[in-house]
């Protein structure tokens, strides 16, 4: 009898704890996409629960022919991963093929091209169209350049020039560019302009963006992000701009024999060997915090994204001057961070991002008693539970919460 008691007991304290956590409610999950997914001799049901496993929702790879995308998609579809497709018939006879795969529950979208210059803009247009008037449902995707390209690169001295056009050009649902900030011991300096450049024309267009985090080496300036803190940077900064999905460069690693664009991409979360490196068990970890905070992300809008620090902040950027009502004080101490404000589902977040992938930072943050704090797990707690200075880990982020005001 004794025993049994014990149990209810537990039952009910472990209930009581359970029904005081407020978990924060979401309408989906932000789309995680890996580029240069599973090459299609490991096309098995295993590689892909692999892949499902770290937290990847979308695939994206390069096939040689039509019938290596069929099957894909078909052992897609058994362990539920959606495809963005490209195959040379998509682009030879583009009406057959979008009618051969266009039903098929794995598909998602069509991949076009990456990094196009301003003149291919229009051919990509027409093709696009072409493949919209046979099939409305999914997507056609094209990648844009990041803005350090050159004039040589885009077509176009002007980067807004090259990305409106984009736009005006192509039928994309959403828009897409690629920057890989993250150097061996810096920043770029550009990256910032950047996501305000891209999220600003997104607002324009009335369409979301999706962006990037480099999770494999690149080149001899940028090292393998294998700590978390450089994954969450560019993850937790792109989100905190108003992002709606996060791609993984790559996923597989590619060498310089088998990448499509030639460089020696090696060190991602797949090695070349196919085994499991370090970088899977890190992606699998910020794929998860991406899910749990989509209550935050998903269908977010856009009130603010400032910057703190001592001296100059990056170019094309603002400096935070002012705060919602509900906080009172917020104080990096002079450190670098990036401080986002969002409105979704009838709440306004408040998401502090450590800029600093290398070193923590101090913050002090402090709001009244409507403010809640978001755990890493999208559980809600009261702010009041907390300190009001915190040790903000490298790259990563602190996200509060509170009724948005009525207008």
């Amino acid at each position: 009898m004794k025993k049994y008691f014990f149990i209810i007991l537990l039952f009910c304290l472990s209930a009581g704890l359970s029904n005081g956590q407020q978990k924060l409610a979401s309408n989906g999950e932000i789309p995680i996409l890996a580029w240069y997914s599973i090459p299609s001799g490991e096309t098995t049901v295993e590689r892909y629960l692999e892949m499902k496993e770290a937290g990847i929702t979308y695939q994206f790879n390069g096939y040689s022919n039509a019938e290596e995308v069929q099957k894909a998609l078909d052992v897609a579809q058994k362990t539920g991963i959606k495809m963005v497709i490209s195959c040379p018939e998509l682009r030879t006879d583009p009406e057959k093929t979008v009618k051969r795969f266009m039903n098929h529950p794995a598909l998602v979208g069509y991949h076009l091209q990456d990094e196009p210059s301003i003149s291919q803009l229009k051919g990509l247009g027409e093709w696009g169209r072409q493949i919209k008037a046979i099939d409305k449902k999914h997507f056609c995707y094209v990648n844009l350049f990041p803005n350090h390209a050159d004039s040589i690169q885009l077509g176009t001295k002007d980067y807004l020039v090259y990305v409106r056009e984009y736009i005006k050009q192509i039928p994309v649902q959403f828009i897409s560019f690629d920057y890989y900030p993250i150097m061996k011991d810096r920043i770029s300096k550009t990256w910032y302009n950047n996501l305000e450049q891209v999220s600003g024309e997104a607002v324009k267009a009335g369409l979301p963006f999706w962006a990037f985090a480099l999770t494999t080496n690149y080149d001899n300036d940028h090292v393998t992000p294998q700590t978390l803190a450089a994954m969450r940077l560019q993850v937790y900064s792109d989100l905190a701009y108003g992002a709606q999905g996060i791609q993984y460069f790559t996923y597989w690693s590619a060498t310089s024999m088998n990448a499509p664009s030639g460089e020696d991409q090696r060190g991602a979360p797949i090695t070349a060997a196919g085994k499991r490196s370090v970088v899977y068990d890190r992606v699998k970890l910020m794929s998860q915090e991406i899910k749990n905070l989509s209550g935050v992300f998903l269908g977010s809008k856009v009130v603010s994204v400032r910057h703190t620090g001592k001296g100059m902040i990056p170019g094309g950027t603002i400096r935070l001057t002012t705060l919602p009502k509900e906080i009172k004080v917020l104080d990096t101490n002079g450190a670098p961070a990036l401080v986002s404000v969002l409105e979704n589902g009838g709440n306004t977040f408040l998401v502090i991002v450590n800029k600093d992938f290398l070193s923590s930072i101090n913050v002090t943050v402090f709001g009244d008693e409507s403010v809640n704090k978001v755990l890493k797990d999208g559980t809600v707690v009261p702010a009041s539970a907390y300190e009001n200075s915190m040790e903000l880990d490298p790259g990563d982020a602190e996200i509060f919460m509170f009724p948005t005001a009525k207008k």
